[in-house]
């Protein structure tokens, strides 16, 4: 064997050596041998051609989407920054009773649980900047899974530090990000404890229409009818998860490992998007006499984190970003409703359906029409997580004769968004084909500090 089929030989047993340790000793001999190059079947002037070249030497394709952040600002493409703190703080959960509220040790990117979702187009690049306060105890780290970079970007960055790194977001649709880090201990520990969100990528050439499909009787005669929807639509983002406390409100690592969570949270929150008491004074005339079996958060004295409901209008298209960023499985479902069309990876995975299942980490885009004036319930649909929080509701149209009970304006009776606001936490950044909401409720796990900042960019009224 001459010098040169050495060189040639080294960088394929390199790469054969690290493939078998980190796959470890199940990647045989047998399986490497099978990925061997046949030189016999080979053109004679194709050997020649790369013995002239040099020799045959294996190389790692540029497969990943990293950027270098120094030269980002002249790719020709959009770049959107997006910055971030790691924080711990103290937020509330429900005690035992809806009277006795407790705090929980809470770890979050920027002071809110689920951190700020970014939003961006196919293409763009993001620029992520993950920046530790210099009296935080612990290092974080960041790991976007919307990223097709090297999972070393994703170390700890400690206190009193900060860290960047640029991607371009090829891939459209839902994606998770949490703290990580290859020298971080104890990943579960943060991200079970809050430190998680989403990136959205909207579609390059924008989101598709929704195309119903009922039945109408045509001449004596059921037939098909379709009827179409444009793309824009009103959206909303939940994002599921688990909390594992205990009785002090720490992190229960034995809980988690037993999956015996002490709560199901829905954008953080336990029963976070139900009636309050200002629902009860409208329905019921009455702020005590509640409307729905659990009502957690009802006073106003609550501030965000005061529960809000969902509303939408009749026959309107209606967007859902859903993850789920826990442990547990989730059955997504509406009571009431079905999915008119499921979407995962820029993909239609399924038209109309009754609930779909996403693992730990998996994500999709639901669209659906109310059809009817109603309340409508999104639930994980294992009974389990519906009774230990996700369950939340949502209102289509008038169904309680507001509208002429308390002599509202008339478009209140197309939603009552009109006279309540949506709750800001659920509500996305806007994308191309959003329809904006016509009021927002501030509302979430925010600090006090956060939802000052929160009000003040979206001008709400705190």
């Amino acid at each position: 064997m001459n010098a040169r089929q050495l060189r040639t030989l080294l960088p394929v047993a390199a790469v054969a050596a690290i493939g078998m340790t980190m796959l470890g000793s199940s990647y045989t001999q047998t399986q490497i041998a099978g990925q061997t190059l046949d030189t016999s079947a080979l053109d004679i002037d194709a050997i020649q051609q790369i013995h002239d070249m040099g020799g045959l030497n294996l190389v790692m394709p540029e497969a990943f989407a990293q950027m270098d952040c120094e030269n980002v600002d002249t790719t020709g493409r959009h770049v959107e920054d997006f910055q971030l703190t790691g924080e711990s703080v103290e937020l509330p959960i429900m005690g035992h009773t809806a009277d006795e509220p407790m705090t929980y040790s809470a770890m979050t990117f920027s002071g809110q649980v689920p951190a700020p979702t970014v939003r961006v187009t196919q293409g763009d690049v993001i620029r992520m900047t993950l920046t530790i306060p210099d009296g935080e105890l612990r290092a974080h780290g960041n790991d976007m899974h919307a990223s097709q970079i090297s999972a070393t970007n994703f170390d700890a960055v400690f206190p009193g530090q900060s860290k960047t790194y640029c991607y371009i977001a090829h891939v459209p649709g839902v994606f998770k990000y949490h703290c990580s880090g290859v020298n971080v201990a104890e990943m579960d520990l943060h991200v079970l404890s809050g430190m998680y969100g989403i990136a959205i990528v909207d579609p390059l050439d924008g989101y598709k229409r929704l195309m119903v499909e009922k039945t109408a009787v045509q001449g004596g005669e059921v037939v098909k009818d379709r009827k179409f929807y444009p793309p824009d639509a009103l959206e909303f983002q939940l994002q599921y998860n688990q909390l594992y406390l205990t009785d002090s409100g720490t992190y229960d690592q034995k809980a988690m490992f037993a999956h015996q969570n002490t709560q199901t949270v829905v954008n953080g929150k336990q029963f976070a998007y139900v009636p309050n008491e200002t629902h009860n004074n409208l329905i019921n005339d009455d702020p005590e006499k509640n409307i729905f079996v659990a009502q957690p958060w009802n006073s106003a004295d609550l501030n965000q984190y005061q529960s809000q409901l969902l509303f939408v209008e009749t026959d309107q298209h209606v967007r859902f970003f859903v993850e789920n960023q826990g442990n547990e499985p989730l059955f997504f479902h509406i009571v009431g409703e079905i999915l008119d069309r499921v979407t995962q990876g820029g993909r239609v995975q399924s038209g109309p359906t009754e609930t779909w299942l996403l693992g730990g980490s998996q994500n999709m885009i639901v669209d659906v029409v109310f059809d009817e004036p109603g309340v409508y319930v999104a639930v994980n649909h294992d009974y389990a997580a519906i009774f230990s929080g996700a369950a939340t509701v949502i209102v289509a149209g008038d169904p309680f004769g507001l509208v002429e009970k308390h002599d509202l304006p008339a478009a209140v009776s197309n939603s009552y968004a009109y006279a309540l606001g949506n709750p800001s936490d659920a509500v996305p950044p806007m994308g191309m084909n959003s329809i904006e909401h016509p009021k927002q409720n501030l509302h979430g796990l925010y600090t006090d500090e956060r939802a000052a900042a929160i009000a003040a960019e979206r001008g709400i009224e705190a």
